[in-house]
């Protein structure tokens, strides 16, 4: 991502902006950064969780791709996750688009040696300030290992790692589990 530095932009413009752009961009504290495009490993990672979560969920929640704008209120970011879950009744941003989601269970990133940082860092420091949020899973897209930062019953936050193809990841907000053989398949990891 990167910033139009000396460019202040409301929320508003923003969004009006963004509805017809032909690329995305992400929003934080007047600033509007664009999004880059991704590997043919991190499609392949996405399209994956898609299926494999949209498969197990079936009718009882939704399952998102890249293209659904999640904004967080307590901190102002607007982001696209690679990934969002949503469970129960869906809630907007107050305005007749749909297309800004308020309410997610689980957000998931695929992360590179490019995006790793600020997905483990920065991006999970305003997720969890989502009070939805059950789940920020963190997968890999260089070795398989998925990382899982998930909300206790006390608030506080734990993380676990899962790693290797025998291994599966288990998501008890959703009462799911995804084999890593299931979400690594046909990736090509570099050696």
């Amino acid at each position: 991502m990167s910033a139009r530095p000396g460019i202040y932009v409301t929320a508003e413009e923003y969004l009006a902006a963004e509805r017809e752009a032909e690329f995305k961009s992400e929003y934080y504290d007047g600033e509007v950064f664009a999004m880059s495009g991704a590997s043919r490993a991190h499609n392949l990672l996405v399209s994956n969780l898609i299926t494999g979560l949209g498969n197990r969920l079936g009718d009882t929640c939704n399952v998102f791709p890249s293209d659904m704008r999640v904004h967080i209120p307590a901190n102002g970011l607007y982001t696209f996750p690679d990934v969002s879950v949503v469970c129960g009744e869906e809630q907007y941003l107050d305005d007749a688009h749909l297309d800004t989601l308020l309410n997610p269970v689980v957000l998931l990133e695929v992360i590179s040696i490019s995006t790793g940082k600020n997905d483990r860092g920065s991006k999970f420091m305003f997720y969890k300030s989502i009070a939805s949020l059950q789940h920020y899973v963190l997968v890999d897209s260089q070795r398989v290992v998925v990382g899982m930062h998930s909300r206790t019953s006390d608030g506080a936050w734990l993380y676990q790692e899962v790693e290797g193809l025998a291994t599966t990841l288990l998501l008890p907000a959703l009462n799911v589990a995804l084999p890593l053989a299931e979400l690594y398949r046909k990736v090509a990891l570099p050696s």
